[in-house]
């Protein structure tokens, strides 16, 4: 024990550093485990989607949308989440919605906006379009209107 005092006193950032990572750790933990939304793998949002009347929203811009998205997503802006104007998405209130980016990150915030709008059963592609790319599932292209 007498080491490790030493240990900490002599490399006081060090020790600062790993508390820190370590609270971040928790905290982060703690995050997700009380979230409101749950973050499912590309598997577990497909069965939610033939199973259970689910809707996959994608949240990206136009032009990612146009170059590849997921057969049959709605594609809901971010201003659109924020204005509260989502008459096509109003529909899916009950259902299971899976919201999509393009790595998981942005997700997250319209996840929980959409859970303040009223929506009750909202999942989060975990690691976003990367991880249904990864699992070597079908995008759909849409063509540009001329």
């Amino acid at each position: 024990m007498q080491q490790f005092i030493e240990f900490v006193q002599s490399e006081m950032i060090l020790s600062l550093v790993w508390v820190a990572l370590v609270v971040t750790l928790i905290v982060s933990v703690v995050k997700q485990k009380t979230a409101a939304y749950t973050i499912v793998a590309p598997n577990v949002a497909t069965t939610l989607v033939n199973r259970q009347n689910g809707v996959f929203v994608d949240i990206r811009s136009r032009d990612e949308y146009r170059a590849g998205h997921i057969a049959g997503a709605l594609h809901v802006l971010v201003k659109d989440i924020k204005e509260n104007s989502m008459s096509e998405l109003e529909k899916h209130k009950s259902d299971p919605i899976i919201v999509v980016c393009k790595a998981g990150q942005v997700a997250v915030k319209n996840a929980n906006m959409l859970i303040k709008l009223g929506f009750k059963n909202i999942s989060i592609l975990k690691d976003g379009l990367i991880s249904w790319n990864e699992a070597n599932l079908p995008l759909v292209k849409q063509k540009r209107k001329k």
